[in-house]
């Protein structure tokens, strides 16, 4: 208990602009994954406080969507401010619960903070048009307004983006918004919601509420008081929620699961393409949703490009987050250890080679080491399913035709990588993969001014970028007879 503040050794709600402890008589144990020790216990939401939570948005939409843009930025501008001033006591909060290294829990903060800036200067330019009239007597013009209080349900991979990209484009928007942080990670959320608290927003315009996922999330969808759902997660779990907004036609943007591809072409620069897909592959042990997972290698590099991903991962330090000398931690709870060692028996059972890694590590906390796994058969659940942990999957490949049927096989399209010197290649890679996003010679996709999406079963809409904006605004036509 030592490395996280009073305020936080207790997991609580923001309802309202007060912060309270659950009530609905089901208990939560948060888990540090490094060490497999309970942090706290806290209950669940009752149907009372979501009723709370339920009035608050409510009440506080009229007022927060007639907010001048200017000053809702403002607002945002400060919380970001706190969330600078306040990086490394969040940072340790965020590695304690869900254990990715210090730097990369920085690294996160940072990113959401300047998301928050984005959306400050963004909620200016929410813009409409004029439109020339028919008649000498008619004005028309369209508007985009606020589409109201929002649903927002996060996964724990990114305690600080997932929720942190939502709620600033939802307030840039003048939308008030419900949160539902993953169950194992609410104490980052906290401290995203106590920064924004205290610059300044008004009470009831944001709030927190922790617990059993299913009841939550059905509960607040089948609310006629919110208007949209936003939600990170797997795609499995995004058509349930989506079939449960069906029922109330409500506006969604999805962000479900992937399972990148990464073509590596005989001209690729090897060693930039091997640094650059290694960092990405183990960066939060795997667990991104648009981690570097299959990886096809044309046949002339196929076994250098093996031999040099082996050596960079071999050197990566497995431990504590906490510890400064750690470059990956350990997977969120035992049973995602457990389910990442079955997809990498999966493959060996069925005559893959395992070069590195392949078990779980001994000892306290879920750690599993990064691991490369070549020449899978087809058949093999990691060439068709998302592992979401620190494992590589490697298959040569012979033309570009035969590896762009492969990468587009899946009914996935969030993320896709490529490497190669060809301008050609490079661009006719870029139009034939199916994908949200696309990076060449680079694993860096998403920065605060660009939309952050996929297509096919990886989902619909976008946040960032101007896109970010508009998944919270609604149109409005005004026909004016003089």
């Amino acid at each position: 208990m030592s490395t996280i503040p009073l305020f936080y050794q207790q997991p609580k709600f923001l309802i309202d602009g007060e912060w309270v402890t659950g009530s609905g008589g089901v208990t939560h144990r948060l888990v540090n994954p490094a060490t497999g020790l309970a942090i706290s216990e806290y209950q669940s939401a009752s149907t009372t406080q979501l009723d709370a939570a339920l009035g608050a948005v409510g009440k506080s939409f009229p007022a927060w969507r007639t907010t001048p843009a200017a000053e809702r930025g403002r607002i945002l501008r400060q919380g970001a401010a706190l969330m600078h001033q306040r990086v490394e006591e969040i940072a340790t909060l965020l590695t304690t619960e869900q254990g990715k290294p210090l730097a990369e829990a920085r690294a996160e903060i940072l990113a959401t903070a300047e998301m928050f800036e984005w959306f400050a200067e963004e909620a200016v330019r929410a813009y409409g048009r004029i439109v020339p009239p028919r008649a000498s007597n008619l004005r028309q013009h369209i508007v985009r307004e606020a589409v109201g209080p929002v649903a927002m349900f996060c996964s724990w991979n990114f305690p600080a983006r997932n929720p942190g990209y939502k709620i600033a484009a939802a307030l840039a928007a003048g939308c008030p918004c419900i949160v539902k942080p993953a169950e194992e990670t609410p104490l980052t959320a906290m401290a995203l919601g106590l920064a924004l608290m205290d610059a300044g927003l008004p009470k009831g315009v944001l709030n927190l509420v922790y617990g059993d996922a299913a009841n939550l999330s059905a509960y607040l969808i089948a609310s006629s008081v919110i208007r949209k759902i936003s939600f990170t997660g797997s795609t499995q779990v995004g058509k349930i929620l989506s079939s449960l907004a069906a029922n109330t036609v409500k506006k969604m943007t999805m962000e479900l699961g992937g399972h990148a591809p990464v073509i590596v072409f005989d001209d690729a620069n090897l060693d930039l393409a091997v640094s650059l897909t290694a960092a990405a592959k183990f960066r939060n042990a795997g667990q991104v949703c648009i981690s570097p997972t299959r990886f096809f290698v044309q046949a002339a590099t196929y076994q250098s490009f093996i031999d040099k991903f082996a050596a960079v991962a071999a050197k990566q330090v497995v431990g504590n987050g906490l510890d400064t000398k750690t470059n990956m931690g350990p997977l969120v709870h035992e049973r995602r250890r457990n389910d990442v060692d079955k997809f990498v028996q999966d493959a060996i059972d069925r005559g893959a080679r395992c070069v590195l890694g392949g078990a779980p590590i001994d000892g306290a906390g879920f750690f599993y080491p990064p691991t490369l796994i070549a020449d899978l058969p087809e058949q093999s659940r990691l060439l068709h399913e998302e592992p979401f942990g620190p494992v590589a999957s490697v298959v040569p490949f012979d033309t570009i035709d035969d590896v762009i049927v492969h990468a587009n096989a899946l009914p996935f399209g969030l993320a896709a990588y490529a490497f190669t010197t060809s301008l050609r290649t490079a661009h006719d890679v870029a139009d034939r993969i199916e994908s949200g996003m696309v990076g060449i010679n680079t694993t860096r996709i998403s920065y605060p001014e660009t939309p952050f999406g996929g297509v096919k079963e990886s989902g619909y809409g976008s946040e960032g970028g101007i896109e970010g904006l508009d998944a919270y605004l609604v149109t409005k036509s005004v026909s004016l007879a003089l």
